[in-house]
């Protein structure tokens, strides 16, 4: 076993690739900020609340019918390559991608006039939000091949590649070489498209290293046989039909049930994020009250943006442990990711406490709106427990435990909701900073109690040869 897949190096592994991702996504959410906040100087008032309302649709559909394909993937390739496996199977998940995009292509033509209603029967916002979110199909599909081989340079990259092909085009109109709502739209469109150079990158690294690896092991073994020489001259994107048929088990059934259970929980995510602003905005007789709720939650959105970065580098990390190192490298890891959290989380309660209010008032929004630093605070803990809910689904899902995570997710979403419409607080801002904290604690809780039942290591979507592998690499240990 060489060094860098030991304890420490996966532990460096994986705290460079979240270094690597957060700079990629911090500077993607700088970039994804200049970009509204051009099109809000260079469009009136309609248009620019129409590229509002196209990126939110959008934002929310992708999250939630493809970030399942993601973590799918991430999570399969790590463990493919944790045995030992140097290619993986990509029918299934492509399948499931595929399932997925044409689902909501059926939904977008079934329900044409409705969405031409929400963008005042613009057609161009429309055609950009279809093509876009099926663009989209393919970038998130590379982000989880990138994730699962560890890439986290060309993740970071390909985010990166998005978020600046996006801005150009409102820079193309802030400076007069296109004009009008539509071209600053495109650049929703195109972006998933040019974020898709950095995939060449990674494939040609890949077989590089296959190259390599091959003429490593014939010096060591001699001459490879003719289905090895077929296999890897087949490159990154094949099955790997020989070696792959004796390793993998991943069924259309089993690949599917994860993916839509991860879906499940991206929209109880959703819906905990998004369902206070919708419930306060059809209840309240103050028009302006939604607009504060949605102010006062962007206090979670932000690092739980960041964190995102985190939860894509802890999956595969996390999965890799589960079937090389076992339970007590996979606990610490859980452990330190939670302990980070905590302190991060407890810095900024504390700072919402003493400057919260003042700087909501007159520094981000400048509105005539008081804030209670109490409420504030509430959103802090609230913060901290919704992201250690996040580690400690990556675990549940390295443990292919999606479904009873879907679970613990959906109860808190509807619990929250529930609470949102009753009338036990008055003050409906204050309800909603005390149910997300309270949903946020429950959602925390009940993960945690699916963590500890699961100290013994499930059967992984990886398949059968989880066992072996383990005792392989322990094997190995003992005879160095």
């Amino acid at each position: 076993m060489s060094a860098s897949s030991g304890p420490a190096g996966r532990g460096a592994s994986y705290a460079r690739g979240a270094r690597i991702l957060s700079i990629g996504i911090a500077s993607t959410g700088l970039l994804t900020f200049g970009y509204f906040s051009i099109a809000s100087h260079v469009l009136d008032g309609p248009s620019a609340k129409r590229i509002d309302l196209l990126w939110s649709i959008m934002f929310v559909i992708i999250s939630v019918i493809y970030r399942p394909i993601e973590q799918l993937l991430s999570r399969t390739i790590a463990h493919s390559r944790a045995q030992g496996h140097t290619q993986q199977k990509l029918r299934v998940p492509m399948m499931i991608q595929a399932g997925f995009a044409l689902l909501f292509l059926a939904i977008a033509l079934a329900f044409e006039e409705e969405l031409l209603r929400v963008f005042d029967h613009q057609q161009a916002l429309y055609d950009i939000l279809v093509v876009g979110t099926l663009a989209y199909a393919a970038s998130y599909f590379a982000r989880g091949w990138l994730a699962g081989h560890e890439r986290f340079g060309l993740f970071g990259g390909l985010v990166l590649m998005e978020s600046i092909s996006r801005i150009c085009f409102a820079l193309a109109v802030a400076i007069g070489i296109a004009s009008g709502e539509t071209a600053v739209a495109l650049g929703i469109a195109a972006a998933p498209f040019v974020s898709l150079v950095v995939v060449p990158l990674a494939f040609s690294h890949t077989a590089r290293a296959r190259r390599a690896s091959d003429a490593a092991r014939e010096a060591l073994e001699g001459p490879i046989t003719v289905d090895e020489a077929d296999a890897a001259l087949a490159g990154p994107g094949t099955e790997g039909v020989q070696e792959m048929a004796a390793h993998e088990d991943l069924s259309l059934r089993r690949g599917g049930g994860f993916a839509v259970s991860v879906a499940a929980i991206m929209l109880a995510e959703q819906t905990l994020l998004n369902a206070a602003v919708l419930t306060v905005d059809a209840t309240a007789r103050d028009a302006a009250l939604a607009g504060i709720v949605f102010n006062v939650l962007l206090i979670a959105r932000a690092p739980l943006q960041l964190f995102q970065a985190i939860q894509t580098s802890l999956l595969p990390h996390l999965t890799g442990l589960e079937a090389t190192e076992g339970h007590d490298a996979f606990a610490r890891a859980i452990r330190v990711t939670v302990l980070a959290i905590a302190a991060f989380a407890g810095a900024v309660t504390l700072a919402l406490l003493v400057i919260g209010p003042f700087v909501m008032e007159h520094v981000l929004f400048g509105q005539h709106t008081h804030y209670n630093r109490f409420g504030l605070a509430l959103i802090g803990i609230g913060m901290g427990l919704h992201l250690t809910s996040g580690a400690l689904n990556q675990a549940a899902l390295a443990r292919d435990r999606a479904r009873a995570a879907a679970g613990c997710w959906a109860l808190a979403a509807v619990l929250f909701v529930a609470w949102m419409f009753s009338p036990a607080v008055s003050d409906q801002v204050l309800r909603m900073e005390i149910g997300y904290a309270g949903a946020a604690g429950l959602l925390a809780l009940s993960l945690a109690l699916l963590y500890r039942r699961g100290a013994r290591p499930a059967p992984t979507t990886g398949g059968a040869g989880a066992a072996p592998a383990q005792a392989r690499a322990s094997e190995s240990t003992m005879a160095r």
